[in-house]
């Protein structure tokens, strides 16, 4: 009864100041250019930037020189993320010119040096991949944004939410084994979120694994106390397997954090009615009725609870025989042709010696039947 829409936060790599990373004399321009853009938004000054780091690799010893072609990495890198509407007009390789020179550079042995300018690289072309992964699911080719966010995950493996994204679409293409790895993988960090529970629970329920979708629900209700809707999604899951004696535990605080909500009223009453403790069911039942009094299911199990009680005790079962028809008659009113209610009238007429209602109740049964 719980529908959540699984909506995954877009990250947000910022153009971090150029300022942090290590320069010379040579590269000054460059990061000049760099801090400017930061500064003003402007795309101009990034194409400045890379005009004067292309200027500084022209020989053979320029293309071999470890800083310059960093910095060449963090220049293009930048352009790569910003320009995404490519307002500088680079060719149709430039993506994957930057990715095979970021990547010759990790390689490199003294690349440690340059800590802080390979990060900001690597977190430039994982937001680009993402974006092209969103823009992949929003025409739900989830194959191809499967591989964006892999690929993006390659550079920021510590970005949690990536994880997600990757679980996310192999459930849309239908791995859903791998989907449940990948979530299991985001349940085990130190941080959960709500959207990451349902999508797992989804996954795990859509496997047919209810046992490991409950261990799932009870570590979130744990780790997220105030995300009642948890407990909900447990009690639904219980209530569709018919395990009464699971669900029962759970209606006090279902109910005090429910108190105006009919299905978890009825969902309470029908779990009392299955454990045989009439009482509780039929106030339930009522309170239901009293907050939609179209819902038919209350109405319908009312009627059939007072015929149960009818007939378990004598001492008011004219009573309760009468309450049972009241309201299996009310239901009738919703849903005239359901044959389940038409026969407990009939049983109940014929309990009663209504032999009018019989009647009508037999002839009706007739044309829905024959």
């Amino acid at each position: 009864m719980i529908n959540r829409k699984v909506i995954f936060p877009v990250i947000a790599i910022l153009f971090t100041a150029s300022s942090a990373f290590c320069q010379t004399e040579v590269l000054k321009g460059v990061v000049n250019s760099l801090a400017f853009y930061n500064q003003r938004k402007d795309l101009k000054y990034l194409s400045k930037a890379k005009k004067t780091v292309d200027s500084l690799i022209v020989t053979k010893s320029d293309s071999a020189n470890l800083q310059k072609n960093v910095y060449k990495a963090v220049v293009y890198t930048s352009i790569v993320y910003t320009d995404s509407l490519n307002v500088l007009k680079q060719p149709n390789d430039f993506f994957a010119k930057t990715i095979a020179l970021v990547n010759d550079l990790l390689a490199k042995k003294k690349i440690y040096k340059y800590q802080p300018e390979m990060e900001f690289c690597k977190r430039c072309l994982a937001n680009t991949y993402m974006r092209l992964g969103f823009g992949q699911m929003h025409i739900s080719d989830y194959t191809n944004a499967l591989v964006s966010f892999q690929k993006a995950r390659a550079y920021v493996p510590s970005y949690k939410e990536i994880t997600a994204y990757i679980a996310y679409a192999n459930s849309k293409i239908g791995n859903i084994q791998e989907a449940a790895r990948y979530y299991n993988i985001l349940l085990n960090t130190d941080t959960l979120k709500p959207e990451y529970v349902y999508a797992a629970v989804n996954t795990y329920k859509a496997v047919g694994d209810t046992v490991k979708a409950l261990q799932i629900l009870q570590k979130g209700r744990k780790l997220l106390p105030n995300d009642k809707s948890l407990l909900f999604e447990e009690a639904n899951i219980y209530n569709n397997c018919k395990d009464y004696k699971a669900l029962v535990q759970l209606l006090p605080q279902l109910l005090d954090d429910n108190t105006n909500n009919a299905d978890i009223a009825f969902i309470a009453g029908n779990c009392y009615d299955h454990l045989n403790e009439y009482d509780k069911a039929e106030s339930l039942y009522l309170r239901t009725i009293e907050l939609s009094s179209t819902f038919y299911d209350p109405v319908f199990n009312l009627g059939l609870l007072y015929l149960k009680v009818s007939q378990l005790k004598k001492d008011d079962a004219d009573k309760n025989l009468s309450r049972a028809i009241q309201w299996l008659e009310k239901a009738n009113e919703i849903s005239p042709n359901d044959i389940k209610c038409l026969q407990l009238l009939q049983l109940a007429y014929t309990r009663e010696d209504n032999n009018y209602q019989l009647d009508k109740i037999n002839n009706k049964l007739k044309l829905l039947t024959n």
